[in-house]
């Protein structure tokens, strides 16, 4: 059966930079091809295009992630039903919620306060919203849709939500009318595995197309008030980094995305337009995005090399394969020349050898060292790529100009 999937491939060099660390704050890495590679991980690099889909969509297309969500839907129940107090619109969010996904919503612990006796004693007694055990994922649409059956039970909310048809109304309302960010990464609901969204993106993690040693800067801190008497700093320590030219890659399957969109938030839309939104929104996020990782310290505000993106029929392919055998830098010359050759030539090895040929393929190229890949496919800029795939991916659903 035809399938519709982009393959997103990027070369980006990043300097100095801590982009995505771990527990001890030393940046990611892992072994491959035998050696040590700079790493950022494909969870780092998703937040970051969730959180680029800020500027790129309406706040009605977005999902929010979060323990607190009976907070947040009892704002909805506030906003909608002014005289209900914060107490009552929180249980009603919890019942809901709880119908709805299955998950059970308990009082958090209250954190010791440092404060004075007298305030101590106040904020022990102020109530405190519901949480999820979890973080629970849900769209503008599913909160305000959970909102509304919490007002029309709110006379007797237990025993309206005991209703086997009620009860259902509150699954399916949390089942339908998946934001983006839902429908693109998927959600997982411990207590409710049948309101599982499957994600339609794959994120590889990034990976330096050469090795790498991380290195470790010392750094010190003056203080301001010192007399001119007083030496030595007021601060010292380390920070560790690398420097590296990345291969990125991330797959989408278009046909898993408008399964899990169904008809967004524009019901009057034909059924490719949210589809090409949230292609549109993920291609420029996911290209455009960078994790913040010490980013005050390294400013690390480095756009890509070069972008390419293939429309295909078949199945997702990786070119990593490209990178087995780390680049070596040359005299003179860094790594974007080396793997933008390397990846031109396993696009068409790959390609030529297992049927895997495109329907389409652009490519965004900035600076000499890419020409390479200037033979892959037709040259674009960014604005003219997102346009382009998803022209393409609304005419392969069948509508959407």
């Amino acid at each position: 059966m035809s399938r519709t999937i982009v393959d997103i491939h990027v070369l980006q060099t990043v300097p100095p930079s801590n982009l995505n660390r771990d527990d001890t704050g030393t940046p990611k890495s892992a072994v491959y091809g035998g050696v040590r590679r700079s790493r950022v991980s494909s969870q780092a690099w998703k937040r970051a295009t969730r959180t680029a889909f800020g500027r790129l969509l309406d706040p009605a297309e977005l999902g929010v992630r979060t323990k607190k969500v009976a907070e947040l839907i009892g704002e909805t129940i506030r906003e909608l039903q002014p005289e209900v107090t914060p107490e009552e619109s929180w249980e009603l969010a919890r019942a809901v919620v709880e119908a709805g996904t299955g998950a059970k919503l308990s009082v958090p612990e209250r954190k010791k306060p440092k404060k004075t006796k007298d305030s101590a004693e106040a904020e022990e007694a102020k109530p405190l919203p519901p949480e999820s055990p979890y973080l629970m994922f849900l769209s503008a649409q599913q909160r305000r849709g959970l909102s509304e059956l919490a007002i029309e039970g709110r006379a007797d909310i237990g025993g309206f939500l005991k209703a086997k048809e009620n009860k259902e109304r509150a699954r399916q309302i949390a089942d339908t009318r998946h934001s983006v960010d839902i429908a693109l990464f998927g959600r997982m609901v411990a207590d409710g595995a049948d309101i599982n969204v499957d994600a339609a993106a794959q994120v590889a993690h990034a990976l330096s197309v050469h090795a790498v040693e991380n290195e470790s800067d010392y750094y010190t801190a003056v203080d301001d008030e010192n007399e001119a008497d007083e030496t030595g700093a007021g601060m010292i320590g380390t920070v560790e980094f690398n420097s590296a030219t990345l291969y990125r890659y991330a797959a989408l399957d278009v046909d898993r995305l408008a399964d899990n969109l169904g008809q967004g938030v524009d019901e009057d839309a034909d059924r490719a337009t949210p589809v090409r939104r949230a292609v549109e929104a993920f291609v420029r996020g996911f290209v455009s995005s960078l994790p913040t990782g010490k980013i005050n310290t390294f400013a690390h505000h480095t756009p890509p090399d070069a972008v390419v993106v293939k429309l295909r029929d078949g199945r997702p392919v990786n070119f990593v394969g490209a990178f087995e055998e780390p680049t070596m830098a040359e005299s003179g010359s860094g790594h974007v020349r080396q793997a933008s050759e390397r990846l031109a030539e396993q696009i068409a090895d790959v390609e030529r050898e297992f049927g895997e040929e495109a329907l389409a393929t652009w490519v965004v190229l900035a600076g000499r060292n890419t020409a390479k890949l200037a033979e892959v496919g037709t040259r674009v800029t960014l604005a003219e790529l997102v346009a382009s795939v998803g022209a393409a991916v609304a005419e392969r659903q069948g509508g959407g100009q």
